[in-house]
């Protein structure tokens, strides 16, 4: 029997338990029915990262970014690379700094793109700048402990 594993709902908001060896079948949210672990980038507001952040037990990859920022548009579809290559391993959100200026405050965020690794409701590593989605997925790779 495998570990069950709480991971939120970016729709809703709902905790969900999902087991480990069900993460690459597509799980739903059991309130909306929404895919919990599609590989996509969800966009999150503070409330809702908050939340993510402290819950779950996936690792959880935030982009801190903002529209009128160059690099933050040209590395979007590397992170979406690494989303979609990291599926059922880990989870990818992005979050808007100049609509959730809290989220900038509480996490600190001195400059953008930034990224943050979250996982079992803290924060394990940070990275500055945009980047290429195998030094994205390299990154969470090493600094998270991934399911089996």
């Amino acid at each position: 029997m495998s570990a069950n594993l709480k991971v939120t709902c970016h729709d809703c908001g709902t905790t969900n338990r999902v087991p480990a060896d069900r993460l690459g079948a597509g799980p739903k949210c059991g309130t909306c029915g929404a895919r919990l672990v599609d590989g996509k980038v969800h966009e999150l507001d503070f409330r809702g990262l908050e939340k993510a952040a402290r819950t779950d037990e996936l690792p959880l990859l935030v982009d801190f970014w903002a529209a009128w920022c160059g690099p933050c548009r040209a590395m979007a579809p590397e992170f979406a690379r690494a989303a979609n290559a990291l599926q059922g391993t880990a989870r990818f959100a992005k979050v808007d700094t100049q609509s959730n200026p809290d989220a900038t405050v509480r996490y600190d965020i001195r400059g953008i793109p930034a990224l943050i690794l979250f996982q079992g409701g803290r924060e394990v590593a940070r990275l500055a700048g945009a980047r290429p989605a195998s030094q994205i997925e390299a990154f969470v790779r090493e600094n998270a402990k991934l399911p089996a």
